[in-house]
Formats: structure tokens, sequence, C-alpha cells
């Protein structure tokens, strides 16, 4: 009966969840709150407070920042240089066959004249 008390208690209170995802809280401990305390205690206004977005926010800030800290820049460098090399190429190759087919204004003689003709 208690257990479904509870369930209901979670769906009034989905920021319950954000909690558990987040790793500061169990679902276990806080059934253990709501067993002692029931849902009209001050225990969960910690919980239940909505400093607990700008804290997941700041949560999300810092987890972008370790994520920069940790990128090896130097070989994010040498991937954008091989990139440009290869860029390069290409468009060198590109370019030699336009050459190649614009300089290409040689006609062939007609086999009826002669030389001085």
């Amino acid at each position: 009966m208690k257990k479904e008390e509870f369930k209901e208690f979670v769906k009034k209170n989905p920021i319950l969840l954000k909690h558990v995802k987040n790793g500061s809280m169990t679902w276990q401990k806080f059934y253990e709150m709501y067993d002692m305390y029931g849902e009209d205690n001050k225990v969960w206004n910690d919980y239940l407070s909505s400093d607990f977005q700008t804290i997941s926010n700041t949560g999300a800030a810092i987890g972008l920042f370790d994520f920069i800290k940790n990128l090896d820049f130097d070989s994010i460098q040498n991937g954008v240089t091989s990139m440009q090399r290869v860029l390069s190429l290409l468009q060198d190759m590109s370019n030699k066959n336009v050459n190649n087919t614009s300089n290409n204004n040689y006609t062939t003689r007609p086999l009826y004249k002669h030389f001085e003709d």
C-alpha cells in the first residue's frame, strides 16, 4: 500500500527523477524518506525546489567544460591540416583538367592540302 502511495507521489513530483538520473539520490533513499517522513515534510524542500534546475544546468556547463578541456587540439589541428592538403590536391587536379581542355586549340590540317598550299 505504501509503495503505491510513493509511486503516486513520484508521479506528482517528476523532478525527483532528475535527482536519480543525476546520481545525487536513489529510489531506495527516496522511498525510505517517504516511509519515515511522509509527503508533507520539509525534508522534500531540497529535492522539490526549482534550484535543482540551475544546479543541473551548471552541471551540464561543467560537463561541457570538462569535454573541451580533454580535447587534444594538436590532433584536431593535424586533422584539419590533412583535410586542407587533400582539398588543395583535388583543386589542383581539377584545375589541371580544365587547363588541358582549354589549351587544346590545335586543329588538324585537311588531308588534301599540302604544306605550302
